[in-house]
């Protein structure tokens, strides 16, 4: 069988060829890649010469590379265009590769060379970045069971293979249910309060369908603007408690069982290296070093944030008593309540926005922002080989050097999970430029309308443009400390400070046209856009920390006292709740951060990172946003620098000095 995975692909600029990529190549493709990496660490382990840098670390780094490709290839298709095939072969594929690393970090004599060098190498001869991969590597193996004996060698693979299969379980699980639940209308006066395009959207999923009326899905650019626009209080009841369902129904897909053996073998295997919980041993490799750092972070921000929620709330019922006629707001009314507030206290109704930031419009002013500050073009290729119709591939370049591949895919369908992520199909090392990909679920366009985005949107797509200059900046020397390879408490800086940009004047001038005639957002809009990111931010903050506090509650040293995933839940976040609790709705069933995604005991970074960015973005306001000495700054001491040195001896070298909560808490109006 001609397997093209098992070559190195000779299309332009070695991008992969999907058309000629079938299912069955995989498995295959993926066993051979393994045999090919052992083969080469039975080389290292059986060098007769003394331990180096050179001769084991070095030639550890080096090989796997095809190995990478495939698996990255595998598992983006399962997050953005899968089908039942690709689920069935990333199931078999999961435990191969857990095997496969576990086989590598549980080598002796492969750690005993590491450890050689670790420890007598003199490391005067190496440079920052050659240190770093040192002591990563050899932490890397102590971390993962090298000092163990035996048979807690052999515990610890059991319990990585089945983390594999359950992690996997619980992502198909959240896939099947969402798209298992429509929402049938058939009366036209059902549709009150809805924009004209969320119409269309629902009309053309009908028709797709060969029914009459319109559909509502749970897909995110459908379920989200339907509960803030629609009138119909029902309706928004019903959708909003199935959203709540997801994997909480008494069906094949309910993960509250999946959770607690999660949660039960992560704190085994802590335990089996010799840490009291998952979340101690995850915080060692943080700039949050520790439980109790974290959660004096989180108290801390809470304690600013209650005085202004309760305020906010006690608006919100004022205002839906008075002008709208609800004696109480459930949490089906929340979003269509602040919407309504937000238009009359900003004088500021959102869909009056949305003319003016089409899809295309706003990425064209992205790279007209980004060539301001980082030198960077970017040009379309309608010729490169992309795994769905849809995805957009273009060639970046920085002064006029070639830099990177870029896939962006912008729109919902089956066989795609919810939400907004950056992922690489390629990595960047010395002498090779990475192929990135930033994936989304975007309001679609209609028969008489281009895509047009909601201000989150626009805000979505500049947070995922910050996470893709993390890669595409990236210049080190190793793929496993670059780009996005960093702490995952300081991976959110860049894609938070990129943010920024979209409420500034002189970048909301450049991305905001009116899609039919061109014309910049008018000056009174401008004004107001910055209002909005400040709206109810004391309620928004102390959702997030609810969801950091339940991320800590599931991986510190009580998580094995947990028995109900529900009861749980409720007794960790209704401190921060001014909704009644629904006994039908569970949130951590659908938690994919932590059970599926890498946030598990590290979702509190992403107000961690806010901090930081808040106090980075200070400079840029006091230098100007497109101060190129200031981005020039940030590009050579952040984005390009990856995990190569510890995150804070890089932010001080880019700001000068430690960041603190100050500028984050003065911008949202919490002091």
């Amino acid at each position: 069988m001609s397997n093209p995975l098992l070559s190195h692909f000779k299309t332009d600029f070695e991008s992969i060829p999907f058309d000629k990529i079938k299912s069955k190549h995989f498995i295959p493709a993926i066993k051979k890649g393994i045999n090919l990496v052992l083969d080469n660490i039975r080389v290292i382990c059986n060098n007769v010469d003394k331990p180096t840098f050179e001769n084991t670390n070095l030639a550890l780094e080096s090989c796997g590379s095809i190995l990478g490709r495939n698996s990255s290839i595998l598992f983006n298709l399962n997050s953005a265009e899968t089908t039942d095939e690709i689920q069935l072969i990333t199931s078999q594929a999961a435990p191969l590769l857990t095997k496969f690393q576990n086989d590598i970090n549980l080598n002796e004599v492969l750690f005993d060379r590491i450890r050689y060098v670790y420890e007598n190498n003199d490391q005067k001869n190496l440079n920052s970045e050659q240190k770093t991969l040192l002591e990563k590597q050899y932490k890397g193996f102590v971390r993962n069971g090298a000092l163990l004996g035996k048979s807690e060698k052999k515990k610890l693979r059991i319990i990585d293979a089945k983390l594999a299969k359950l992690s996997l379980s619980f992502g198909q699980n959240i896939l099947a249910e969402t798209q298992a639940y429509e929402l049938h209308i058939k009366d036209e006066k059902k549709l009150r309060g809805l924009p004209e395009s969320l119409v269309e959207m629902t009309k053309s999923i009908a028709d797709k369908k060969g029914k009459k009326g319109w559909i509502v899905t749970l897909d995110y650019p459908i379920y989200i603007p339907f509960i803030t626009y629609s009138e119909e209080r029902e309706l928004r009841k019903e959708i909003t408690l199935a959203f709540g369902k997801r994997g909480y129904q008494k069906n094949k897909n309910n993960n509250t069982e999946i959770i607690i053996e999660i949660i039960s073998l992560r704190k085994e295997r802590a335990k089996l290296l010799g840490y009291n919980s998952h979340a101690e041993f995850i915080l060692e490799e943080r700039m949050a070093s520790s439980i109790s750092e974290v959660k004096k972070f989180l108290e801390e921000l809470a304690i600013k944030a209650f005085p202004a929620a309760e305020k906010e709330w006690k608006a919100m019922n004022t205002y839906a008593k008075s002008k709208l006629n609800l004696k109480k707001i459930e949490k089906w009314d929340s979003a269509f309540v602040s919407e309504k507030m937000k238009k009359a206290e900003l004088d500021l109704d959102e869909l009056e926005l949305k003319p003016f930031f089409s899809l295309d419009n706003v990425l064209s002013g992205i790279f007209e922002i980004l060539k301001k500050l980082y030198d960077l073009e970017f040009k379309e290729n309608y010729d490169i080989q992309r795994y769905n119709n849809e995805v957009r591939v273009f060639e970046v370049y920085k002064n006029t050097k070639f830099y990177a591949l870029l896939y962006a895919d912008f729109f919902p369908r089956p066989g795609k999970r919810d939400g907004a992520w950056m992922t690489s199909f390629r990595s960047q090392k010395k002498n090779q430029r990475p192929h990135v990909s930033i994936v989304c679920n975007f309001s679609r366009p209609t028969k008489t309308k281009p895509s047009l985005l909601t201000f989150q949107e626009v805000t979505t797509l500049f947070h995922e443009f910050g996470h893709a200059l993390h890669g595409i900046l990236a210049n080190t020397s190793y793929s496993s400390l670059s780009g996005t390879n960093v702490y995952w408490d300081f991976v959110e800086l860049p894609s938070q400070i990129m943010e920024n940009w979209c409420y500034e004047k002189e970048a909301i001038l450049i991305y905001a046209k009116h899609y039919k005639t061109g014309k910049a957002l008018p000056r009174k809009f401008v004004e107001k856009i910055k209002k909005i990111k400040n709206f109810q931010q004391g309620l928004h903050t102390l959702r997030q920390l609810s969801l950091g506090y339940l991320d800590m509650s599931y991986h510190t040293k009580n998580s094995n006292k947990i028995k109900n995933v529900k009861k749980h839940e409720k007794s960790v976040i209704e401190r921060f709740q001014f909704i009644k609790d629904i006994d039908e709705n569970c949130l951590s069933t659908s938690f994919s951060h932590i059970f599926q995604g890498g946030y598990a005991a590290g979702y509190y970074s992403y107000k961690w990172a806010e901090v930081i960015e808040a106090h980075a973005f200070e400079l840029f306001l006091e230098n100007g946003i497109f101060d190129k000495k200031t981005s020039a700054k940030f590009q050579d001491n952040i984005l390009s620098k990856g995990g190569t040195e510890h995150p804070m001896i890089l932010y001080k070298k880019f700001r000068g000095k430690v960041p603190n909560s100050s500028a984050l808490l003065k911008r949202a109006g919490l002091i």
